[in-house]
């Protein structure tokens, strides 16, 4: 049995090419419509969202996981992290899709930085209404820093009610929290730059998805913020399906 960790588009499709290939898969997610989705690739069952790396120790011996692929979005969440440590506590093979990081254009627009803290001060000195396309993670460095001291803050979110929630909690305003289900194309990007009146663009290096926020920014002249991924330490990534499968039949073999 093989457990998908759900979290972007390529899960599904991953979910689908496995159980194709024979092997039955099992899934989680953080959210019950991520869930919903990771069933509708083919999972056989989803499980509920781990609350602690102890917790899918134990969904790995109840259920007889044998491997585990995490496809879920190229900055690990806890998800990832819990992954991580219950493989290494029982010894099962884990391996990490990510998709290849975005090769970005020569441009004086585009501001890359390394950390969320960089982001805020970089974000902070290039324009007042700053429109965050980097989710709910970490939203709280922008809100709470005293750098947005009289900025305003436009954030796009997964319209799922626990972040919204949270962005309200936050005290976010109701016409500042942007609620939409990607992907988005380069021309719906721009058009929503323009109504907002966005000054400076915030986006994370996410691979393919992030091209057309910065093609769609750049077209408006807007200055682009791109937070980069970290150097992962994981020893098993791969960035193509082809890979994933690869590592599949090289520890489980062909499929029953």
């Amino acid at each position: 049995m093989i457990l998908v960790l759900y979290g972007t588009r390529e899960a599904r499709e991953l979910i689908s090419l496995i159980s194709a290939s024979g092997y039955p898969v099992l899934a989680t997610a953080l959210t019950a419509y991520g869930g919903t989705l990771a069933g509708l690739g083919g999972a056989v069952e989803v499980l509920p969202a781990p609350e602690d790396a102890g917790d899918l120790v134990r969904q790995i011996k109840l259920r007889g996981i044998s491997l585990v692929v995490d496809a879920t979005h190229p900055f690990p969440g806890p998800l990832s992290e819990f992954a991580r440590i219950a493989c290494r506590t029982l010894q099962v093979p884990y391996v990490r899709y990510r998709r290849r990081e975005t090769v970005l254009p020569d441009d004086p627009l585009i501001h890359p930085v390394d950390s969320w803290t960089a982001a805020v001060e970089m974000a902070a000195r290039l324009g007042d209404t700053i429109f965050l396309t980097t989710g709910s993670n970490n939203l709280e460095a922008f809100i709470q820093s005293p750098l947005m001291k009289g900025k305003r803050l436009v954030v796009r979110i997964w319209p799922e009610h626990r972040i919204i929630k949270k962005c309200q909690d936050l005290g976010l305003s109701p016409r500042d929290i942007v609620a939409l289900h990607g992907p988005f194309s380069t021309r719906f990007n721009r058009a929503i730059f323009q109504a907002y009146r966005a000054d400076v663009i915030v986006t994370r290096d996410s691979g393919n998805t992030t091209d057309t926020k910065i093609k769609a920014a750049l077209a408006l002249k807007l200055p682009v913020v791109v937070i980069r991924r970290t150097q992962s330490s994981d020893n098993n990534m791969a960035d193509s399906y082809s890979q994933v499968l690869r590592f599949i039949r090289d520890h489980l073999g062909d499929p029953a």
